[in-house]
Parts: structure tokens; sequence; C-alpha cells
């Protein structure tokens, strides 16, 4: 019909034909997909509850079986990184089969002041002692993603529905927007990567917490008072509590309640006086408190970094240079969440480069602002997009402690498991609204999931190769020399030397302060027959001027010293090993009491192998004098016994014995709880006691070597204390 034909009608006859439409059309933007679909096919009204309920749960379960079949080649890849330092402590104290050894593992956390012990605990259904078949641990990680997905689906329907955009739309929107984040290639480096279950369960605790609060909220506005507070207060109280037992970074479970109250709740919600004062009383105590302390301890550490200046421990870079970086950081997150492709950095970002002043590089202040106006604009939209505004909002609360003045490494691509939940839900409900572009949202509805399962797919049949894995994450990361140096190793195992050095010796070049690039470069030409001319000043310098060295020294030097004393590899020699431990006892980067015990340590089993026991004990002697451990006094002692020196090891103990008043007292949080098992159960006492009772027996017997001492405690007699 022509707008002329409506020429000869007046205001009222207008009305009586075009607000039924409007209303039809309105009708039909609230309804959303799901219902109007089965209106416009003439199903009866009373039959439209029954048929979502059939819908959901295959539109649930198709998509959870597509991300089964996605990640399923990535189940049988490797352990990596991280995975072997912090793994081994299934069985560090011998196998977990009584309580004894489970109180041990369970508190023996290190890497946040609660030491995660929930994800220690769920360790515990892949494996009770090490080394452990990956797969178990693979599968569970899966397990928990698709579960996660189930729940950010629920957390996103209850969200729509406090929207008032109708049933329909809520539903279609939070099932598509659970999807896309299920399915995104980018949350393979999570679910894949075994030891980033601690990523994986704060976000856990963190979507049932909200659900809980959520619900206690509805009871309080439906005049529930008890009810609705208790609810509320585990949500917020109990589960903040546990996600953070996971990972510190579940303390953020306030932060986003607190954006949810302010984006959607409060504006659409308000409850009745007799529930709301109890209302904001949890919200003081179990939002605001945390959030503020969350937001304070963060603020205080970059002031004490700022006024500090200077480079962090091992790190290259101050924490003003960190808070400069970490903007460009977000934006490259934000670019792989929005331009999703198949390969990534993955595990080894140590090349990106950090920004050392407002104008270098030059994206850094861009950078910056770009991230504040999306914050400001975030907020300044909350009104009339509040679903987009809390994404945004909810996206930067999550990235608060991990991405901002804290001295962790600056690229992880795991940080955005959690922060990430709701980006995709903007989109979700966009799309769901079917009433303009249909033809195009229901298409972008297949091709988005599909499109994701595609390049999650790829994704996992790299993480399920190792040897893939490792040489795409070095054509991806040429100036890391991680995945140069892991490249290499992975080359040498598949026998190719030739290549591992190649490619090991043009980074080299580049960045001759790496020492890890030396030790291979080294291991590859021993491969081919002996070490080369320049290999030697090489690994000397890179000695003399490295950062830090951790257990990356220790366990190369633990391959190196027998192929040194057999004389297999050409110009490998314990004279070479020696230099390599002085030139690391004086560089002033490794001047800490940490280092300067692993290579003075080292120093004593070099004259040791070299049929230098006194020589040895006098070494071992002041590394123990450095930092008075337990662990390391047993080490060297049962090293001593080893080599057929019992009375040198009873010494040992003995100097340990006199200065154990020195041990150095933990630090707080799990550290002093670990420390209070092992007293109870009198566990370094037994073991030094059980000790030196054999090397008595040894020494009473015959001084001829042998193996006298089989540690319960391997993986904690293996100077893992001053890993990076």
């Amino acid at each position: 019909m022509e707008l002329h034909q409506f020429g000869h009608l007046g205001g009222p006859e207008i009305s009586a034909l075009v607000l039924p439409q409007v209303r039809s059309a309105q009708r039909y933007a609230n309804e959303g997909p799901p219902r109007a679909a089965l209106r416009f096919a003439g199903m009866p009204t009373e039959a439209m509850p029954a048929a979502r309920k059939f819908i959901l749960p295959s539109a649930l379960s198709l998509i959870c079986l597509l991300t089964l079949w996605a990640y399923w080649p990535g189940l049988h890849g490797s352990f990596l990184f991280d995975d072997f330092a912090n793994l081994p402590a299934l069985g560090a104290t011998g196998p977990i089969e009584h309580w004894a050894t489970f109180w041990r593992y369970i508190t023996s956390g290190s890497a946040d002041p609660t030491g995660r012990p929930l994800t220690l605990l769920t360790f515990l259904l892949d494996a009770r002692n090490w080394p452990a078949d990956p797969f178990p641990f693979k599968r569970t990680n899966l397990i928990l993603h698709l579960g996660n997905g189930v729940l950010l689906y629920a957390l996103l329907a209850r969200l729509g529905r406090s929207l008032q955009i109708g049933e329909g739309r809520a539903t279609a929107g939070a099932v598509l927007g659970a999807a896309l984040w299920l399915l995104h290639p980018l949350m393979v480096s999570t679910t894949l990567y075994i030891v980033q279950r601690e990523a994986m369960l704060p976000a856990t605790c963190v979507m049932i917490g909200l659900l809980l609060w959520l619900h206690g909220r509805q009871r309080l506005a439906e005049g529930h008072a008890l009810t609705g507070a208790l609810w509320s207060i585990l949500g917020l109280g109990g589960f903040t509590l546990l996600a953070t037992l996971a990972k510190a970074n579940g303390a953020l479970l306030p932060a986003y309640a607190l954006l949810i109250e302010a984006i959607v709740l409060r504006p659409r919600q308000p409850l009745p006086i007799n529930t709301a004062r109890m209302h904001k009383a949890i919200m003081r105590v179990f939002g605001w408190l945390p959030a503020l302390a969350l937001f304070a301890y963060v603020a205080r550490t970059a002031v004490q970094g700022l006024a500090t200046g200077g480079l962090i421990g091992i790190r290259s870079w101050s924490i003003g240079q960190r808070l400069l970086t970490e903007p460009r950081v977000l934006l490259d997150y934000l670019k792989l969440l929005w331009l999703p492709r198949p390969y990534t950095s993955g595990l080894f970002n140590d090349q990106f480069a950090a920004s050392t002043s407002w104008l270098h590089p030059a994206s850094t202040l861009p950078a910056l602002l770009a991230v504040l106006a999306l914050i400001a604009g975030a907020w300044h939209l909350r009104r009339h997009c509040p679903s987009l505004a809390l994404a945004v909002l909810f996206y930067f609360a999550g990235q608060w402690l991990e991405s901002t003045a804290l001295p962790l490494e600056l690229y992880f691509e795991h940080r955005n498991y959690t922060p990430a939940l709701l980006m995709f839900w903007p989109l979700g409900l966009w799309l769901a609204d079917t009433g303009k572009l249909r033809a195009v949202k229901i298409t972008l509805m297949a091709v988005l999931p599909l499109a994701f399962a595609d390049m999650t797919h790829a994704r996992a049949e790299v993480w399920g190769n190792t040897r893939a894995q490792a040489l795409i994450w070095a054509t991806l990361n040429p100036a890391s020399p991680r995945a140069q140096a892991n490249a290499a190793d992975v080359e040498m195992q598949h026998g190719h030397p030739q290549e591992a050095a190649a490619r090991i010796a043009r980074l080299l070049a580049a960045q001759p302060d790496q020492a890890q690039l030396a030790f291979n470069l080294i291991d590859a030409h021993c491969m081919l027959g002996g070490l080369q001319a320049s290999d030697v000043p090489a690994a000397r310098y890179a000695m003399r001027r490295t950062a830090n060295v951790g257990s990356l020294f220790v366990r190369w030097f633990d391959r190196a010293l027998p192929e040194a004393m057999a004389g297999t590899c050409r110009g490998l020699t314990t004279a070479l090993l020696s230099d390599l431990v002085a030139d690391g006892l004086r560089n002033p980067r490794l001047a800490t009491a940490g280092p300067q015990q692993d290579l003075t340590f080292l120093r004593g089993r070099i004259a040791l192998a070299s049929g230098h026991p006194n020589a040895a004990s006098q070494d071992f002697q002041e590394a123990l004098s450095l930092v008075v451990r337990p662990d390391f006094a047993l080490r060297a002692a049962a090293v001593l016994g080893a080599a057929g020196q019992p009375e040198l090891g009873l010494q040992l103990l003995a100097q340990y014995r006199a200065e154990q008043r020195h041990v150095g007292r933990p630090g707080l949080g799990m550290a002093v709880l670990h420390a209070w098992v092992l007293a109870r159960q009198h566990y370094w006492t037994h073991e030094i006691d059980r000790l030196d009772e054999t090397l008595r027996q040894q020494a009473t017997a015959s001084a001829t070597p042998t193996e006298p001492y089989k540690p319960s405690a391997p993986t904690l007699l293996s100077l893992k204390a001053h890993r990076p």
C-alpha cells in the first residue's frame, strides 16, 4: 500500500490502522525469536513454553557436543611450562594415600598468599602421585569448561530477564552469549593448559556466587528478608572465599556484583522498604568493603612501586613501566577476543616489550587513552545500553588484579577467561532481536558458533601435538627466548640438533644475556659432536648478565655434570662448569641469598665429582648458612652419603641442628599453615633422623660409595624454592 493512499484518512483512522501493527511488532520484539517463531508457525500459545523447554536443552546439548568435538584433539597433549613447576607437588612428600600426606600437599601452595588449595584439591581427581598421565587432567579441565558454559548460560539468562526485554530474547541471547564464549579459540590456552585450572575454578565460583546472590536479591524483592539475606551472604561472602581459595582474582566477585547492581538491578528492580535496608547492609559488608580493600591494596602496590622505581626482582621492568604497558596488553587481548584466530602466541609472551615512557613505543599513550575511553563510554551508556556497558566494565574489573600494578609477567592469554564471561552477551542479545535484519542475524546465529568451533578445533589439534605446538609458537614468537628454547628442545628430542642449533644461535646473537639460549646451544652442539669455539664465551657472558636462572641452571647442570665427567661431549668439562658457576656467583643480579645458595651448592657438587670431598663439604656448609632450610640440609647430606662420605654428611646435619633456630619464618597466608602442619607431623625431624641413622650405619659398615638414603620428599629437595 502506497503512502498517498492514506491521504484521505484523518488521525483517528490512521491510528486505528497503524497502532495494531506497531503493538504486534513490539510484542514480537519482546517475545524474542523462539516464541515469535512459534507464533508465526501457527503453534498454539499454550504450546510455546513446552516447546521452549524442549528447544533450550537441545541447543545447550548441541553446543556442548560441538565444544567437546572442538577440544577433543587437544586432550592428548603433554604437560607444559608451569605444569612442571606446580604439579610435582602431588608427589613431593610421597603419594597422597593418607591424611598426613594430604595435609602436607593441600597446604603446599605458594603461588598466592592463600596457596590456592581449592585448585590443588581438584588435581587429586586426576592423580595422587608424580609423575602422572596428562590426559585425566586435561579431561577434567574440559569437563569444567563445559560446566562453566552451562553456568554462564544460567547467569546471562538471569541478567537478561532482569533487563525486562522479554523471556524469549533473554533466553536466546544467553544461549548465544554462552556459546560464543564456550567455543572461543582464545579459551583453549586456559582449558588445555592443565595448571590453569586455577584460572577456571574462580570463574566457576564467581558465576555460582552471582547466581546465588541474584536469587537472594530476588527473595528480598519479594519481601523475604531472612532467606534473601542468607542467599545473598552465601553468594557474595561464601563464594568469594571459595573463589579466592582457587586463585586470588576470585576476590573480584564483589566488584562484579556491584557493577550488576548499579547497571542492571537498581534502575529496574527496586526493593521494598522493609528489605532495602538489609540489602544495603549486605552490599556494604560483602560488596563494597572487600572491593575497596582490594582496590586499596593494588593502589598501595602501585604507589610503592612508583616511589621505589627501578626494576622489580627478576623482572626487566619497573612497576611504572608495567602500568604503562598493560593498556597495550589489554587492547591486544580485546583484539584476540573480537578478531579471533586459530593460532596465537600461546604460552610464550616474554618478547612483549615493556613501555619505557608515554611515547615509547608510540602506541603507549593512545592505548591508555583508548582504555580510559572504553571505561568512560561504557559508564555513560549504562542506561541506554546496559548489557554492553556491563560487559565492558565487567571485563576491565576482571583485569584489575593481574593487569595493573602487581609485579606479574606482562602478558598471558589465560587472564581473559573470567573477565570475558559477559563479552559476547550484548552480541547475543542483538542477534536475538530479529525484528530487523532477520536473515542476516539468523545466519550469524549459525555461522559464528560454527566458525569459532572450527578455529578452536584447529588450535586444539596443535595443543595435542607437542612438536607442532613448539614449532608454531616459535614461528609466531621469533623474539621469545622461551619459545625458541622450547622449540630447540623438541627438535633435539626428535633428532634434529642442527636445526635446533641454528634456531638458538640466531636469537642468542640478538639477546646474548639469555642463559637459557646459551645452555640450549651447548646441548645442541654436544649432540653434534662437541662445543664450538664461540659457545664457551657466550655461555659465560650470559651467566654474568642474566637476570635470573631459577631452577633452569640447576636442571641443566644435573644433565651436564655427568656428561662432563664422562667426557662424551668435546669441550664440556668440569672446568667449564666451574667457570659458569663462578660467573653466576659474581653476577650482581644473582646476588640474593637464594641464587647464591643454589650456585654454591653446585660448586660443591663439582668439587665432589672431581674427588675433593672436603672442599665440597665446605661449599655445602657455606650454602646452608646462606639460607638455613631443612630440605637443603637433607639433600646436601644425602649427596655426600651417596658419594661415600657419610661422616661429612653427618657433619652437615649437625650444622643444621645447630643453626635450625635461624630457619626463616614463613610469610603470611598458607605458608604459615603449611609450616604448622609440617611441625605438627614432625616431618622434618623424622626425615633428618632417618637420614642421620642411615649415614651412621653406612659409616660403621663401610666407606664404599652406596646409595644410603632415598628421600621421601624428592621435589622439596630439588631447590625449587628459588625458581622464578
